[in-house]
């Protein structure tokens, strides 16, 4: 609860940051890039189902949505994701290679999985635990958005990722009987990775919200 506080702490000083709101957007749509490239890559190349393909394409489209949202903040623009455009670079652009090693390495500890089963089941993991954030994070920077004024919006993307989690939870269970374990445990990885991302924000001169 400590650290959520604290983040909305943040996106409220974000939001009032012209420059650090174009970062912030820029970075979080990297993040949903890298999704839609991961979510890609954990595909079989024959045995891809409808909703692993609408996954891939949604991910795509919210990072290209909050691209678009840049041109709401004036005179800033993000070209690319290179480390200036971003928000706690480093962080920013490890939060989901960390999160997919580690979903690798717990399977093959619990379940001694690998190939394309281990593939299968990190994509369910990880996006699992990433809709959870998803869901709680778009929700408060939504409500400090409107509160602001700020003709920003995120709204479009809250819809579609309770959508994907209501997915996730059906695919989840016809994975394995034990599924409820395993992604609780994967949300304490997360949670843990979001902490150190939420930390790095907060370190900048410009917020000065350490945690």
């Amino acid at each position: 609860m400590e650290v959520l506080a604290r983040f909305r702490d943040i996106v409220g000083k974000i939001i009032a940051d012209d420059r650090l709101h174009a970062l912030w957007l820029n970075s979080l749509s990297m993040m949903e890039n890298t999704g839609s490239r991961k979510i890609s890559r954990y595909e079989d190349p024959v045995h891809t189902n409808i909703t692993e393909l609408k996954h891939a394409a949604e991910e795509a489209r919210h990072a290209y949505y909050l691209k678009k949202q840049l041109s709401k903040l004036k005179g800033q623009n993000c070209v690319d994701y290179s480390f200036p455009c971003l928000i706690a670079p480093v962080e920013s652009h490890h939060y989901l290679d960390r999160l997919d090693v580690a979903a690798c390495r717990y399977l093959k500890d619990k379940l001694n999985l690998e190939g394309r089963a281990l593939k299968y089941g990190a994509y369910l993991l990880v996006t699992y635990s990433i809709e959870v954030r998803a869901d709680e994070l778009y929700g408060i920077y939504q409500a400090a958005l409107t509160e602001a004024g700020s003709k920003v919006n995120v709204k479009s993307i809250i819809a579609e990722e309770e959508g994907h989690l209501a997915e996730m939870h059906r695919m989840l269970t016809g994975f394995h009987p034990n599924w409820q374990q395993f992604a609780d445990d994967m949300l304490k990885i997360e949670q843990d990775l979001f902490a150190i991302w939420i930390r790095a924000i907060g370190k900048l001169p410009q917020i000065g919200i350490d945690l």
